[in-house]
């Protein structure tokens, strides 16, 4: 049976977002996770959310500013190992978890914060920014009851087994990215060199059109090794990193935008931002692009590169004046900032329904104390934010699954039923089970209090 949605929760959300901390948010140059993270912060504070952004200290944002670096890692070598950095920016949020009714957290490589789901009082949610292995979601499903917001239905089905509550393409600030009607005569590649974006096949794209193609992005060892080779400066030139006003004007001069990806993208912002400005993509179709391109409108989809060459003309007499209307309608930030605003109600309204009536920690036999999540005692089904559950099953939770009895908000492993855990506050009367912190204690054993 279909369950209806929840309505939106009334009155203002306190939300930690959580930003990488590569970089600042919104990014000075190329950077789409911290230039969506800005958007959806900004998108949500304009509607009277109380927001706290962590991120860097060069950040320029309308919420609450919470950093412990001034500057990101890209910029500064010394935060070294990235990785702690990242985490300790996310536990800032999560030491801090009372203060908020939810915590979105972007994951830029990979969503560290599941290793929180059990451990925060208040619900984390992960946005992935990338393509997962088969691995990577094996090893992710060991927390099957954390939700997460795909970025596309293409990156959802990687992430089948998951409890992925919601699809949310990305927004583009159809303000900043102008309108322009009359392009100049080049073809464009803006995106990372690696060999998975395809800026080789952009450049033979090129040469076998004999158009003129900018490339755009950070120089790096592929470019040096691969790309620069190539670069002759006066049909294939290079122009560098560019920050967000150049790249307007960039994208908005260019007859087409070349999009040949060699491996599948999750979402594909340069895209959306292509359309935004009027100019149309030529695309593979790989990954997410069917998502993003509306075929025959916005830019053409190919299945091969000699497809492309052959179409390329095609997508150049594309309407630009049709192609920013679609992406105005598709791609505004109120759209993103309903969708997660929806998710965000969702979360809350789930957690709300299934939290139990006791309010003190020291609960007496037989009682049970506030879920964290939505799995309650023996036999007990559970409506779940993502997958169904046949009747009987007890449906993921953001704690373990505990025997019936008295089950306090689990933070560590389950424990059986008349084992007193290591307590973090008062001590519970006998049956009742204590907030777990450490491993599992056998029955009847009584662990110290902490």
């Amino acid at each position: 049976m279909t369950r209806p949605a929840p309505s939106r929760v009334e009155g203002p959300l306190r939300i930690a977002q959580v930003a990488p901390v590569a970089t600042s948010v919104p990014p000075v140059r190329s950077g789409s996770i911290e230039t969506m993270t800005a958007l959806l912060t900004d998108g949500l504070v304009s509607r009277g959310h109380d927001v706290t952004l962590f991120a860097t200290g060069s950040s320029v944002t309308k919420a609450r500013l919470h950093a412990i670096y001034p500057q990101g890692y890209h910029e500064d070598p010394a935060m070294w190992p990235w990785e702690l950095c990242e985490l300790f920016n996310l536990a800032a949020a999560v030491e801090r978890a009372g203060s908020f009714d939810l915590i979105h957290y972007q994951a830029e490589y990979y969503p560290m914060s599941l290793a929180y789901a059990r451990v925060s009082p208040t619900p984390v949610l992960q946005t992935l920014h990338h393509s997962p292995t088969a691995t990577e979601v094996a090893l992710w499903s060991l927390y099957p009851e954390a939700p997460f917001v795909a970025v596309s239905d293409k990156q959802a089905c990687l992430l089948a087994g998951l409890n992925v509550v919601a699809t949310v393409h990305h927004a583009v600030d159809t303000a900043a990215f102008v309108f322009q009607p009359n392009p100049e005569d080049y073809l464009l590649f803006l995106g990372r060199f690696t060999e998975g974006k395809g800026v080789l096949q952009a450049i033979d794209v090129a040469r076998r059109t004999g158009m003129r193609l900018l490339l755009a992005a950070a120089a790096n060892d592929y470019y040096h090794e691969r790309v620069a080779p190539l670069v002759d400066e006066r049909q294939i030139v290079y122009v560098g990193e560019v920050d967000r006003a150049a790249a307007v004007k960039l994208i908005g001069g260019a007859r087409a935008l070349l999009y040949p990806v060699q491996a599948g993208e999750p979402f594909g912002l340069v895209l959306a931002e292509a359309a935004a400005c009027g100019t149309p993509a030529a695309a593979l179709d790989r990954g997410a692009s069917r998502e993003i391109v509306d075929d025959g409108i916005t830019g053409c989809l190919f299945e091969s590169l000699d497809a492309l060459v052959d179409g390329l003309p095609r997508v150049m007499a594309l309407n630009r004046a049709q192609v920013r209307a679609r992406a105005v309608e598709r791609f505004g930030v109120d759209r993103m900032v309903d969708a997660y605003i929806d998710v965000y109600s969702q979360l809350l309204a789930a957690r709300d329904a299934f939290a139990g009536p006791v309010v003190d920690p020291s609960v007496s036999s037989g009682a049970v104390a506030p879920a964290v999540g939505p799995s309650f005692g023996s036999g007990a089904v559970a409506p779940v934010v993502g997958p169904s559950v046949s009747s009987g099953a007890v449906a993921p939770a953001v704690g373990p699954s505990v025997s019936s009895g008295a089950v306090a908000p689990a933070v560590g492993p389950s424990v059986s039923s008349g084992a007193v855990a290591p307590a973090v506050g008062p001590s519970v009367s006998s049956g009742a089970v204590a907030p777990a912190v450490g491993p599992t204690v056998s029955s009847g054993a009584v662990a110290p209090a902490v």
